[in-house]
């Protein structure tokens, strides 16, 4: 019988033993899971704080391109404005362009004129000045005197 009991002993140290072992186990775990379940949080913390940042810097992207959207618009439209301008512009060039030709031409033509027109006032000037030669003898005042030697004109005292 105490042979019964030290073996009963022994198992029951056995299992003790094998006890505080899976308790140690157990407690190894825990901890193990506890500091996971910790570290999952700082980073579910740290992806939130992230999220929120985004969320952030999305809302203001949002409003950026809002923001761009309206400047791109009252771009258009200025630049509407300007090429309306230009095809006016461009329109009344046009228009100069072809008056400045007009008197151009006007102008070569009144040039053309003023040639001819100077061209018989040197053939009439040299007809004048071949009469005049021709009438010398004739040029006597009333007196009998000649009128071109004394520069006087006919007719004037």
């Amino acid at each position: 019988m105490k042979k019964v009991l030290l073996e009963m002993e022994d198992q029951k140290n056995s299992y003790e033993q094998k006890a505080k072992e899976s308790l140690q186990k157990v407690l190894e775990e825990k901890m193990s899971a506890e500091q996971q379940l910790q570290s999952a949080q700082r980073s579910l913390a740290l992806a939130e704080q992230k999220c929120e940042e985004w969320r952030s810097q999305y809302e203001a992207l949002k409003e950026d391109w809002k923001s761009l959207g309206t400047q791109h618009r009252e771009l258009e439209s200025q630049l509407h404005v300007l090429q309306s301008k230009l095809q006016g512009a461009d329109s009344r060039d046009l228009q100069m362009n072809q008056a400045l030709r007009l008197l151009e031409n006007e102008h070569q033509e009144l040039q053309a004129k003023i040639e001819h027109l100077q061209g018989d006032r040197d053939l009439y000037s040299s007809d004048t000045q071949h009469l005049q030669e021709a009438m010398w003898p004739m040029a006597l005042d009333a007196d009998g005197n000649d009128c071109y030697s004394t520069g006087s004109v006919p007719g004037q005292q």
